[in-house]
Order: structure tokens, then C-alpha cells, then sequence
């Protein structure tokens, strides 16, 4: 286990490492001068866009410049924001609490949905319980994140009002408002995990329902319900844990939207706005930390293998 920890923890620096490369030289090919957001495109002269470019730097090939931001990284500065001259830090601080939270609301909706209707829908297949599970699980992976985002906020909202449409309530001010104002967000969000992980947990609760052991525990008289969450459901899950490590990068790319439809004020209306105004110290900061976050999660699924099957050891 821990050579296989000390190997992936190798793979990660490699791929951040690459990530670094790809997201620098991204921001570098954007349209757009990014010393015009500190000057204005209005009656700024060239000698002040000039002076501008020189203190960003961007006046040196782009090799020097990598390197430069690079060596800044090791040394734990990543800059400041071209448009708001706040340390990029110091932005992403004042927003990531905000952030975690709607990933933790949206993958704790889709675990509480998915988790029964998967295990009831191998258990009852091809019933009404089945085939409503299977439309669930259609119409959550066809439907886009934005347009389910609006229709909620058209149903729940606007015609209902039981909900905020938009905004965002701090826990530390009122932790009812703030569970209020992150339903639709929440739900918007963890609706296509949610509709993948039902039908993968589905196929794989009927495989294994189908294993000697799990026939044998019946067999000797085993209670269904421990049959069901002891010997099926903790096999089962291995590849449903596999799949949610994969889909957290797709989690992480939806928040940009959702926070956007919902007016919430995380990472993701943090990096809309570094690309529409080209704020690249704050651009490449985010695709970083997306990048580091998702190799480290899918590194825990990996290490979580073993506590959900003993069988597995990694050599």
C-alpha cells in the first residue's frame, strides 16, 4: 500500500507538472491584452500599455515568463489578480468555503438519490420501480446542468416560492437561509452524478446479488436486509466509488455554471470572470488547484478499494 500511495503521489506531481504547462500556455494564446483590464481599452496611450505589459512581465518570451511564474509557485506566490490587484490567494480563500459547500450539498443529493433507487431498482428489475429509475436516470444524464438550473428556478421559485432563485446566505448569519439558498444549486449540480451512479449501481447490485456467497448467506437463513447492505451492497459500491472519483472533475466544471445561473459567490464565478476580463494570474491558479483536487480524490477512491473489499491490496 504505500509504494502504491508513494507511486500515485509521483504521478500526481507529474501531471500537475503538465497542467502547469498546458494552462500557462493557454492563458499565453487567449484573445485579448491583459494589460488593458489595468489600463482600460478607453484613452490609454501605447507608452502606458507599454509600462503596464513591463510590470506584468509580459513584455518577456513566454519561456522566461513560465519559468518565472513557476519558480513564484515553489516559493508559494501565485501572483495578483490584474483587475481587482488582490493577491490571487487571497481571492481564492474568501471563496472556496463557499465553493466546497455546494460540491459537498450536490454529491451528498446525488449519493442520498442514487444509493436507494439503484439498490431498489436490481431488486425489483425490469417492474415500474425499474423503469422509473431508468427514466430518472436518462433524463438527469440528458438534461444540462444550466437548464435544469433554470426549470427549477421557474417551478420552485418563481411560480412556487418556496425557494431563493439566486444568492447566497452565509452559514454564520443564518444556517436555515443558507440551506435554503443552496437547494436548487445543490440539486442542479449533483443531478447528472446522481443519474450515473444509479445505473451503475444497479448493474453491479444484480452481479453481485448473483455470487455464490451472497446465494450461500440466504441460503443459511440471513436476514434480506443484511444480505443486502452487508454482503451485496459493500461489493457493489467499488466500482460506483470508481466512478465518482472519475466524475468530480465533472462536478468541479459544472459548479462554474451553476454558480453562475444561481448567483453564488465561489471559484466558479471567480474563474468565469479571470476569463472574461483575461485575468490570468487568477485563470491559471484555478485550473491548477481543479487539477490537484481531482488527482488527490481519485487517489482516496483508489486507497478506499481495500476498506470497502479486503480482498484488494495494492502491491
Amino acid at each position: 500500500m504505500r509504494a502504491f500511495i508513494i507511486r500515485r503521489l509521483f504521478q500526481t506531481l507529474i501531471t500537475l507538472f503538465v497542467v502547469t504547462l498546458i494552462s500557462f500556455t493557454l492563458c499565453m494564446v487567449l484573445p485579448g491584452d491583459p494589460s488593458l483590464a489595468v489600463v482600460g481599452s478607453e484613452g490609454a496611450s501605447e507608452e502606458m500599455i507599454q509600462t503596464v505589459r513591463k510590470e506584468l512581465g509580459l513584455d518577456q518570451p513566454i519561456v522566461v515568463q513560465y519559468f518565472k511564474w513557476l519558480s513564484a509557485l515553489f516559493r508559494g506566490d501565485f501572483g495578483v489578480s490584474i483587475r481587482t490587484r488582490v493577491h490571487v490567494m487571497t481571492l481564492f480563500a474568501q471563496r472556496l468555503p463557499v465553493t466546497l459547500e455546494l460540491l459537498a450539498l450536490g454529491i451528498l443529493f446525488a449519493l442520498l438519490v442514487a444509493i436507494p433507487m439503484g439498490i431498489l431498482s436490481a431488486l425489483r428489475p425490469n417492474t415500474w420501480v425499474d423503469t422509473t429509475g431508468t427514466v430518472l436516470a436518462v433524463s438527469g444524464v440528458a438534461m444540462p446542468q444550466f437548464f435544469l438550473g433554470m426549470l427549477l428556478i421557474l417551478v420552485f421559485a418563481l411560480w412556487l416560492g418556496w425557494l431563493p432563485s439566486s444568492g447566497y446566505v452565509s452559514p454564520s448569519e443564518s444556517l436555515i437561509r443558507n440551506l435554503l439558498a443552496m437547494v436548487l444549486p445543490a440539486i442542479s449540480l449533483g443531478s447528472v452524478v446522481a443519474a450515473e451512479i444509479m445505473r451503475q449501481l444497479r448493474s453491479s447490485m444484480l452481479e453481485v446479488l448473483n455470487e455464490e456467497y451472497v446465494q450461500t448467506a440466504r441460503a443459511k437463513g440471513v436476514a434480506e436486509f443484511t444480505v443486502i447492505i452487508k454482503h451485496a451492497l459493500r461489493n457493489a459500491l467499488i466500482p460506483v466509488v470508481t466512478l465518482l472519483g472519475m466524475r468530480i472533475g465533472r462536478l468541479i466544471g459544472g459548479i462554474v455554471i451553476i454558480e453562475v445561473v444561481f448567483s453564488v459567490p465561489g471559484i466558479g464565478r471567480l474563474l468565469m470572470n479571470a476569463v472574461l476580463f483575461n485575468d490570468f494570474p487568477v485563470l491559471q491558479t484555478g485550473v491548477l488547484l481543479v487539477a490537484f483536487a481531482v488527482t488527490f480524490i481519485n487517489l482516496l477512491a483508489d486507497i478506499s478499494y481495500s476498506f470497502l473489499d479486503p480482498r484488494i491490496r495494492h502491491t
